[in-house]
């Protein structure tokens, strides 16, 4: 169960199935934290909330139940009418809300649902809740685009990889051999794009952990992707280490030109 803070209040949330729930149990706290579930409740019952709520599922659950919504909506306004919202969700087969019982027990609403309440909770609560959630949700985002961009990069390597041990590594090397053909060759595109090795870029960055490909910018990392398919597709045409080089270095300062003036990929990478 992961968890925000929003104006000194610790807010849970979880996903499931790409959809966002955050805890309205906790939003309530905000405003009463000895009686959260009276609040909710008191929400709940209110005419304009079974309405809202309603036209919510209509949009979004196929197997809501409108007769039992009707039901509800009609005894709403009346002094007498309670409803919770384990009884909300029983009757209707409601999906906006969840009721879970355990340590991380409370009632949960789908995201634009937990907005409603946080509103009519606080605005102020709401808009703080809003752009709380934002921030994380841009987090994941750019954390996520990095990571497919560090996967495409890592798929192309084991092209470029499975090219030079079919064409490049005799049977009888040893293994240590080998691993210098396969550093050798990645020094190749290291040098072309970057214009220094491995080795050289550890030992001028000897504050920095990881290697050189984990600093690329996204115009780097586009780049250094097609040079990979490039280079086994030169290796594979027996071209030599040294004018596969050339070639190379030659198409990365193209590209790299063509890139770094190019306002999409300059916006995905700020992502």
């Amino acid at each position: 169960m992961a968890k925000i803070r929003v104006l000194d209040n610790e807010i849970s949330f979880y996903s499931n199935n790409d959809e966002d729930f955050i805890c309205i149990t906790d939003i309530a706290r905000y405003k009463d934290p000895d009686n959260t579930d009276d609040l909710i409740r008191n929400w709940i019952r209110n005419r304009n909330t079974i309405e809202f709520l309603g036209i919510w599922e209509h949009l979004n659950n196929p197997d809501f139940k409108p007769v039992e919504f009707d039901g509800f909506r009609k005894l709403a306004g009346l002094n007498s009418f309670t409803l919770t919202p384990k009884q909300w969700i029983e009757k209707t087969s409601a999906i906006g809300l969840v009721s879970k019982p355990g340590r991380y027990g409370g009632t949960y609403a789908r995201k634009d649902i937990a907005y409603e309440f946080a509103s009519w909770i606080s605005v102020e609560f709401k808009l703080y809740l809003i752009k709380e959630f934002q921030r994380l949700k841009d987090e994941e985002r750019k954390q996520l685009g990095w990571d497919i961009r560090r996967n495409l990069a890592k798929i192309n390597y084991r092209i470029h990889t499975d090219a030079i041990k079919e064409n490049l590594i005799p049977a009888e090397l040893t293994r240590p051999q080998i691993t210098t053909v396969y550093a050798s060759e990645a020094d190749v595109l290291n040098m072309a794009l970057f214009g220094i090795t491995a080795k050289e870029w550890r030992e001028a960055n000897t504050d920095k952990t990881g290697n050189i490909r984990d600093y690329a910018d996204i115009s780097q990392l586009v780049c250094l992707s097609n040079l990979e398919n490039l280079n086994a597709h030169f290796i594979s045409e027996n071209i030599s280490q040294q004018e596969r080089l050339v070639k190379l270095n030659t198409i990365a300062i193209h590209q790299m030109k063509l890139l770094t003036d190019h306002d999409g990929v300059r916006k995905i990478g700020k992502r």
